[in-house]
Formats: C-alpha cells, sequence, structure tokens
C-alpha cells in the first residue's frame, strides 16, 4: 500500500490531538501538572439592612463576565429569603424575597475565582448615543477639545486615550482648564469623560471592579469606563488612561445605578470582603470542566463516576505501553512474547512493584517451566494441560504467600494479586517457543518481554504521564499517529546495525 495515506491519517490524527491539547491547555486552562498550585480569592458581599415586618424584596448585582478569571464557586447564605439569580447581558443580580421579616437581616454573597487565560466577551451590543447638550462657555469649550482629540487620534482607542491623557494633563489649555473643574472625585472623572465620549457619538458604560488583595475587609470597588469601538468594548482608567481592566481586579457589575436595592427595610449597607488562599491546578481544572461552555471542556472524565475514572488511569496508560513495545521491536529490535505479552506483565508489576515482580516472575515462570517439559512427556491435550499450568501457578503462588507470610515478608505478599492467567499463558507461549525455536529465542524472547515490561512499568506508572493521559485524553490520537507512521518503518533495527556492522567496516576497506 502506498505511504501517503498513512503519512496522511498520521499527520492528520497527531494535528487533531494536539490541537484539542493546546485547546485545553491554553484556552480552558487545564493544568499540564497536578501538583501544582495557583492563586485564588474569594470575594464575599455581606448586604445588611433592618427590617420593619413587612415583605422584603433584596436584589444585589453579582459577577457575571469576568475578564481574566474564572469563577470556581458560588454560594449565597439566604436565610429564610427566597434566592433568584438572573443574568441580564453583561449583568447578573441575585434576588431575595420574603413575605415578611422583622429586625436586623444579613445577606451573603460569596464566590472564589482564580486567574485564566481565557478571554471573555462582554454580550452586550450598544446603540450610538445622542450628544448631550452642555450651557455655553462649556459647550463651546468641549466642541474644541473634541476637534482637537479627533485631529489627535485615528479610532477609538487612540480617541479615548488621548481625551484622557488631556483632561490629566498639567500644562491643559484653557479649554480643558475649564472643563476639568466640572469633576473633582473619579465617579465624576469618570461622568465626565463618559459625556465627552458621547459628544463624539462613541457608545461608553462604566465598569465596577474589586481589587483583590489578601485578608481586606471594607474595600470600595473602583470604577473604570469603557467605549464601543463597534466591535469589542475598550476599558480604561479615567484617572490616569491607562487601558485595560487593571492587575488583580475582578469585574462586579457593569452601568449605573446602585448595587443594590432594598424594599421595606432601613439601614441599608453593603461590604466587600476579600482573601486569598491556594488550590491545587487540578480542582480548578475540574470546575472549569463543569462550568466550561466548550464541547471540549465538557467532554472530560472528571464527569464519570470515580470508579470508573480509577479504571480508565489505568487504561488510558496501556496504549503508552503498546507505544513502547511498537518502539522497542521497530526501532531496537527486542524479541518479545507478541505484543500484549510485555504490557500485561507491566500491569502485573503494579501489584508487587518492579524489583519484586521481576524475581517473583522469573521463579514462577522458571519452575512452571520445568513442570511444563515434564507435562509434554504426558502428551496431554491443550486445553487440559493449560488448566494443570494455570493450577501449578496458583499453588506456586499459595506456596511463596505462606512462606513470605511466616517470614515476615509483607511485600512479597502481593503475590496473590499476581496475575496468574499471565503467567500461566507467558509459561505456555515460553514453552511452544522452546520447542519450535529452541532454546535460545525462548530465553531472548523471555528476556526481551521482562526488559520490555520493565520499562513499561516504569511508564505506565509514572504519575505526570498518568495525569496527562487522564486530563488530555485526546493524546490517544497523537499515538495513534505515530503509532500508524512507525509501523511503515522498514529500515534497520539497532541491533541489526550492531550485528552488522562489521560489514560496513569491510565495505569502507575495500572501497
Amino acid at each position: 500500500m502506498h505511504r501517503t495515506p498513512v503519512i496522511f491519517w498520521s499527520v492528520l490524527f497527531v494535528v487533531i490531538g494536539l490541537a484539542i491539547f493546546l485547546h485545553k491547555s491554553i484556552q480552558l486552562d487545564f493544568p499540564l501538572s497536578a501538583d501544582k498550585e495557583t492563586e485564588a480569592w474569594t470575594v464575599q458581599a455581606r448586604l445588611s439592612f433592618e427590617a420593619n415586618k413587612r415583605n422584603v424584596k433584596a436584589m444585589l448585582y453579582i459577577p457575571h463576565v469576568t475578564p481574566g478569571y474564572s469563577k470556581l464557586e458560588e454560594y449565597y447564605i439566604s436565610g429564610n429569603f427566597g434566592l433568584n439569580a438572573k443574568k441580564s447581558d453583561d449583568n447578573k443580580t441575585a434576588n431575595w424575597a420574603i413575605r415578611k421579616a422583622e429586625g436586623e437581616q444579613t445577606l451573603y454573597y460569596r464566590t472564589t475565582v482564580t486567574k485564566t487565560g481565557a478571554t471573555k466577551k462582554w454580550n452586550t451590543v450598544p446603540d450610538y448615543p445622542d450628544a448631550p447638550q452642555f450651557e455655553e462657555p462649556y459647550a463651546t469649550a468641549i466642541s474644541k477639545i473634541i476637534e482637537d482629540v479627533r485631529s489627535q487620534s485615528a479610532d477609538t482607542y487612540s480617541f479615548t486615550y488621548e481625551l484622557i491623557n488631556q483632561l490629566k494633563s498639567s500644562d491643559a489649555n484653557e479649554n480643558i482648564s475649564l472643563i476639568r473643574g466640572l469633576a473633582d472625585s473619579n465617579h465624576e472623572i469618570a461622568d465626565l469623560v463618559i459625556k465627552l465620549l458621547s459628544v463624539a457619538h462613541i457608545p461608553t458604560r462604566k465598569v465596577w471592579v474589586i481589587g483583590l488583595a489578601d485578608a481586606v475587609n471594607n474595600t470600595h470597588p473602583r470604577v473604570l469606563i469603557q467605549a464601543y469601538n463597534g466591535d469589542e468594548w475598550l476599558t480604561f482608567n479615567p484617572k490616569d488612561g491607562n487601558a485595560g481592566i487593571p492587575t488583580n481586579h475582578l469585574v462586579w457589575k457593569v452601568g449605573d445605578g446602585p448595587f443594590y436595592e432594598v424594599k421595606n427595610a432601613k439601614d441599608v449597607e453593603l461590604q466587600f470582603s476579600v482573601t486569598k488562599s491556594y488550590i491545587e491546578l487540578l480542582d480548578v481544572a475540574k470546575q472549569n470542566a463543569k462550568r466550561s461552555s466548550s464541547m471540549l471542556g465538557g467532554l472530560t472524565l472528571f464527569a464519570l463516576p470515580v470508579q470508573s475514572q480509577n479504571t480508565y488511569s489505568l487504561l488510558l496508560m496501556v496504549p503508552l505501553g503498546a507505544l513502547l513495545v511498537v518502539f522497542m521491536r521497530t526501532f531496537i529490535g527486542v524479541q518479545t512474547f507478541g505484543t500484549f505479552m510485555p504490557i500485561l506483565i507491566a500491569i502485573a508489576f503494579r501489584e508487587t512493584q518492579l524489583f519484586w515482580g521481576i524475581v517473583l516472575f522469573t521463579g514462577i515462570v522458571f519452575v512452571g517451566l520445568l513442570i511444563r517439559f515434564y507435562l509434554e512427556h504426558l502428551r496431554l491435550l491443550l486445553i487440559p494441560r493449560l488448566a494443570v499450568i494455570l493450577v501449578t501457578v496458583v499453588t506456586l503462588m499459595l506456596i511463596i504467600s505462606l512462606i513470605t507470610s511466616r517470614l515476615g515478608v509483607d511485600r512479597l505478599l502481593s503475590i496473590s494479586l499476581f496475575p496468574m492467567v499471565i503467567l500461566a499463558m507467558t509459561i505456555e507461549r515460553m514453552s511452544i517457543t522452546w520447542e519450535e525455536n529452541g532454546a535460545q529465542a525462548a530465553l531472548f524472547q523471555g528476556l526481551g518481554s521482562l526488559v520490555v515490561a520493565s520499562f513499561g512499568y516504569l511508564l505506565m506508572t509514572s504519575d505526570r504521564l498518568s495525569y496527562l493521559m487522564f486530563v488530555f485524553p485526546e493524546l490517544l490520537l497523537v499515538i495513534l499517529g505515530i503509532c500508524l507512521i512507525m509501523g511503515r518503518y522498514t529500515g534497520y533495527r539497532l541491533n541489526e546495525l550492531l550485528r552488522f556492522r562489521e560489514m560496513k567496516s569491510i565495505k569502507n576497506n575495500q572501497s
């Protein structure tokens, strides 16, 4: 068969597998290691008020679109209040209600967030605003400012940046100085920038962010402004003109208006508290998998029952063992008892650990092989002969367990879990090879199987590889592609190059 289809399918599988792997790692923040930790912030909003024996309805804005951060958990502490969370464009509100309440009441919203590399898009598409009206002399001054800024900018981003830059300039002209007198606080400066941008018919809005730090109580939201350029919302700090959401700030609310509304209550107070902690990246991956809207992120093994997860954590390592067997046989030239026998032996070593597994495997196979040769003289049928070997293996395992139990060697007690079928089949396969190809071939294949099984054990018990295969099962496609391309290899094996190295030297001398 032509090589082209093999190369095509190999490249296709590898590219698809790596593409999914990179998507989950970069876009969905699935960690590449299970033991890594990351910073997580828990932000709590505490809404307290005094109820007056009437029905109470309370509304609190809570985070919805959180660029740069991923919400891991959300908790509502509502007491006897009914709760209803609603999403609307870029905002989300928690709505509590109760038929009758009296005295001091406290409602909590708590969320835990962690940084993410995934980008989140704003949902709101605004209309272009009408220009607000100003009285003289402000109208003339603003018209001149807009004209100057427009001449020194090229797009919405540069226009907004230049406008804020001129408003905060220390050597401002008379028009800027006049307008700047309209705003003192950060909120007033944000309102002024929004009005000026509206004069230029640029859609704008406010964004409120909470600073993320460790052990902070009574923190206050900061206001930023956003300008819409026709494709996306651009965020600016109205105080210094810096673009983007500042580092370690969580978007809490979008738009004007208060953070909360409480009907039929008094002494309403809202407090924000922030604390920092560290959590394992694996927990982050699990949470991201649950919350991800991505189809690839949702198709994760974390969604399976725990028992199935444990099973697949072992099964997903078997293809890695098969890849090793293919490599050792194709490129090194190691002879083994088929493809699956070394893998099964490696899996068996998981029960006994490598050293004692080799000792027990060698011992039981040696004794079993002697008994198998004796059975050959009895001329038994195949099935009864296999049954006799199986019983012999179980008897040997039982004897070893009883002896090691008396000697107090706990590790050797794991022989009771050693897969007896694997041992029995190894003995039978080795004896057949002995008869058909001679003792040397049988010993070479037995030794080769043991060596490959040992390397396979080290590969298949790697915690890092086990984690990668479980979290990124799409790597199976990469292994599949590599196996396909290795299947078309027709060159010399390493042992053949060593065997025929003298012919190469003779050829060189003749030339």
